[in-house]
C-alpha cells in the first residue's frame, strides 16, 4: 500500500494546524479532502490552496477519506468520534489532538480518563485502525509559504505496524519532515503532553519549535 495512493482527509481542516498539514500535503501531490462543520468553509480553505484538495462537511469528508486526521480542538474531540464512527469503521484514523489547558502560567497537559487522546479515539472507534501522530507540529511554519521545509520529526504511535509503516510516510512527503515510531497507543500522552513544553519554549525564544530524534 502506497500513501500516493491515498485520500487523506483531514477533520477540522480549517484550522491552522489542519490547514497547514493540508497544504502541505497537496503541495505534495496527495489528493486532500478538508472537513469542517462548516462544508461551505472549507471549500473557502480549499479554493485557497494549491494542488488536489477540496472543502467538505466533516462527515463527508471522513467518508471520502483512506486515512483520516482528526485536527479537531480537544472540547468536542469524542463526541465528533462518536457521530463519526460508523464512517470511520475499516479506515485508518491518525488522531493529531493535544488535550492542553492554558492558565496565567502557560499551557499545561490536561488529565484524560482514557490515558491520552489518542487512546481516547480508540476506544471511541474499535472499527477503526487509530494511530497517533503530528502532535508536535508547529502551525506556524506549516502554514507559511516561506518555510520551503519544515525541519521536524513526528513521532507516530500506534500497535499496527502497517498503520504506523503508512503514516510515517505520509509524513515523509513533506520536505524536512521525517515520521519516526514512538511507541504503541498507551505511550500517546507523554507525546501529546509534550506540546505544552514546546508552546513554553516557543515562548521564552520566540521560536517555532519541533522535536529531532537523534542516532535515528
Amino acid at each position: 500500500m502506497s500513501i500516493t495512493d491515498q485520500t487523506i482527509a483531514i477533520l477540522g481542516g480549517t484550522g491552522p494546524q489542519g490547514r497547514g498539514l493540508a497544504r502541505r500535503f497537496a503541495a505534495a501531490g496527495l489528493d486532500v479532502v478538508i472537513g469542517s462543520r462548516s462544508a461551505e468553509r472549507a471549500a473557502t480553505t480549499a479554493a485557497e490552496l494549491t494542488g488536489s484538495v477540496r472543502g467538505a462537511s466533516n462527515a463527508e469528508a471522513a467518508a471520502a477519506g483512506d486515512v483520516v486526521l482528526v485536527v479537531v480542538p480537544w472540547d468536542g474531540h469524542k463526541e465528533l468520534l462518536e457521530l463519526l464512527a460508523p464512517v470511520l469503521a475499516g479506515k485508518l484514523v491518525v488522531d493529531c489532538v493535544n488535550p492542553l489547558g492554558f492558565d496565567k502560567q502557560g499551557a499545561y497537559a490536561l488529565p484524560v480518563e482514557e490515558g491520552s487522546a489518542t487512546q481516547q479515539a480508540a476506544a471511541v472507534l474499535p472499527d477503526s485502525r487509530v494511530v497517533g501522530a503530528f502532535h508536535n507540529v508547529s502551525a506556524v511554519l506549516l502554514e507559511d509559504p516561506e518555510a520551503v521545509s519544515i525541519e521536524t520529526d513526528v513521532l507516530v504511535l500506534g500497535d499496527d505496524r502497517e498503520a504506523t509503516d503508512l503514516v510515517q510516510a505520509l509524513a515523509d512527503v513533506v520536505p524536512g519532515m521525517r515520521g519516526v515510531y514512538a511507541g504503541r497507543l498507551r505511550n500517546a500522552h507523554q507525546v501529546e503532553a509534550l506540546t505544552a513544553n514546546l508552546i513554553s519554549i516557543n515562548r521564552r525564544y520566540k521560536a517555532h519549535a519541533g522535536v529531532r530524534v537523534t542516532d535515528v
